[in-house]
């Protein structure tokens, strides 16, 4: 079966999905998205995502495409279209189309775009039952990292460096030397005195509905919780270390840098939190 895309209004073959050569997206990375995990055909925390997406165009003045319902009648019908059980879902939104000036252009559209593909989530799983190693890369992203931007080519650039050193994700350092985020997830550590650790909201960081929905699973623990900045020599000495996004969802890190964290191997807390997310983010 071919895949099937959503665009501006229409359910069109994937290998046929296009947009304007002018749209902003395209032009000046002018736009924002949002990525949901589905397992088992339902889609993980939407309510986080809706909150997130309506942010993120708040603070680029983007207007809202269509209402929360109609979209997420939209994103599960191309779900649904391309027959996916364990995947993503992919959207889009971008100012829309208009001749290329930097300023807003008025009473343009916005452009949306929506795709959807299968994933291996058996791979996923054994990879969390493994863990990952992780490589720290100089934070050379612009100052609005809250926002969802299309714009990612400092986190490209620090991934493919984390790929050429043997690594899965990039940890991203800033000034002071202190942990950021990594360039596609939220960065976490579990202290040598328990502690679960992982950097305070700003604008130094994307406000992940993961990060958040571990938070609440770390309330229910009744962990020890510390949002605040950490350094890569802390994480290196922590008991254990972890990432978390829509798609990783929660991934044990056992290397940084070459240096082994903890034992080496994936703890118990990253693993035991991955299991609950498994089991409340459904909705």
């Amino acid at each position: 079966m071919s895949r099937i895309a959503y665009v501006n209004g229409a359910y069109v073959p994937h290998n046929q999905a296009s947009v304007h050569i002018e749209d902003r997206g395209y032009q000046f990375a002018d736009g924002v998205y949002e990525v949901w995990a589905v397992r088992n055909g339902r889609l993980f925390d939407s309510e986080g995502h809706f909150r997130r997406l309506s942010r993120s165009l708040g603070e680029l003045e983007i207007a809202t495409p269509m209402a929360d319902q109609s979209l997420s009648h939209v994103l599960r019908e191309v779900v649904r279209k391309n027959r996916v059980k364990n995947g993503l879902v992919y959207l889009q939104i971008t100012r829309g189309v208009a001749p290329r000036d930097h300023a807003f252009p008025k009473g343009i559209v916005p452009s949306i775009v929506i795709t959807s593909k299968s994933m291996n989530t058996q791979l996923a799983d054994k990879t969390a039952k493994i863990g990952i190693a992780v490589a720290t890369m100089k934070d050379e992203r612009w100052a609005r990292c809250d926002i969802k931007s299309v714009s990612l080519l400092p986190n490209i650039l620090a991934k493919q460096a984390a790929y050429e050193k043997g690594a899965l994700e990039a940890w991203m350092v800033d000034d002071e030397g202190l942990i950021t985020e990594g360039a596609s997830s939220n960065a976490w550590i579990v202290t040598k005195e328990g502690v679960l650790t992982t950097r305070s909201l700003s604008s130094d960081i994307l406000g992940g509905i993961t990060r958040e929905r571990v938070l609440a699973l770390a309330a229910q623990r009744q962990l020890k919780v510390d949002e605040r900045a950490f350094s890569a020599s802390e994480a290196c000495e922590a008991r254990e270390a972890f990432i978390t996004s829509a798609i990783n969802m929660v991934t044990p890190v056992i290397k940084l840098d070459n240096q082994a964290i903890g034992e080496g191997k994936p703890g118990p807390l990253a693993s035991a939190l991955r299991k609950d997310y498994l089991q409340s983010a459904a909705t």
